[in-house]
């Protein structure tokens, strides 16, 4: 019997035939359905995912960035051979993989680094899509604007940009959103320094918010690792240092 899941990806596959035709383009994953499509094709695409009957993702739930850089690499890994509660990984007085030091590099990798998700829900068909977007120039991330289908997109878009410096051609105000006037950089993305560039306060000589370079030391804080602990075994006795 047909799932509503699979019932969707048979209306995809039949309303976009040339993106059904590329290997992992429409997928499941984590029970929803996943549309992956190139900038040029997004217009067109969106318009079609709003309009056809057969589809009608009249709302659009979310939009948001991701930066893929450094993906699939830890931070640090844990000793598992260690019975200890905790186990160091890193150098106290190192600030971890990511230096964010002059001359940081990024890893090479052969997939686009931004990419724009947009979540939309159709209320006559109770389901849900994940629609992708990777924008081609990591240097320059750019993808289309969907504001003239979805309305509520142009906060998501700004977030974004501000966030992660993506572009949205045709937004019709793209400004910062949440960061202050005049701020330097994209905070989410993967080599924004996490201690940041500057910092603020308030002088009461000058009468106003001064920034100045950011005095906070980088460390890398390691969490602590329980391994065994017989508190949460069920129907175990305490221990006499438990009770203690």
């Amino acid at each position: 019997m047909a799932t509503k899941l699979d019932s969707l990806v048979d209306s995809l596959n039949i309303a976009f035939p040339d993106i059904s035709k590329i290997e992992g383009a429409i997928h499941v994953s984590l029970d929803l359905v996943v549309l992956n499509v190139e900038p040029s094709q997004l217009l067109e695409v969106a318009q079609r995912l709003h309009d056809d009957p057969a589809l009608s993702f009249k709302q659009l739930s979310d939009l948001c960035g991701v930066d893929y850089a450094t993906y699939g690499q830890d931070e640090w890994g844990t000793d598992t051979g260690n019975m200890a509660s905790f186990s160091r990984a890193v150098s106290a007085a190192s600030t971890g993989s990511l230096s964010f030091g002059d001359g940081f590099e990024l890893p090479a990798s052969d997939n686009q680094r931004f990419v724009v998700v947009y979540h939309l829900l159709s209320l006559d068909h109770n389901v849900r899509l994940r629609l992708r977007c990777a924008a081609s120039d990591d240097s320059m991330p750019v993808v289309p604007s969907i504001c003239s289908i979805y309305s509520n997109a142009n906060w998501y878009e700004r977030e974004a940009f501000d966030l992660f410096g993506i572009l949205f051609d045709g937004h019709p105000d793209l400004r910062r959103l949440l960061t202050d006037y005049g701020f330097i950089g994209h905070p989410f993305r993967k080599d924004f320094p996490l201690i940041g560039n500057v910092e603020m306060r308030y002088d009461a000589v000058k009468g106003r918010v001064v920034y100045e370079p950011v005095t906070i030391e980088p460390r890398v804080l390691v969490p602590r690792v329980i391994r065994e602990d017989g508190r949460y075994v069920s129907g175990a006795a305490p221990s006499d240092e438990a009770k203690d």
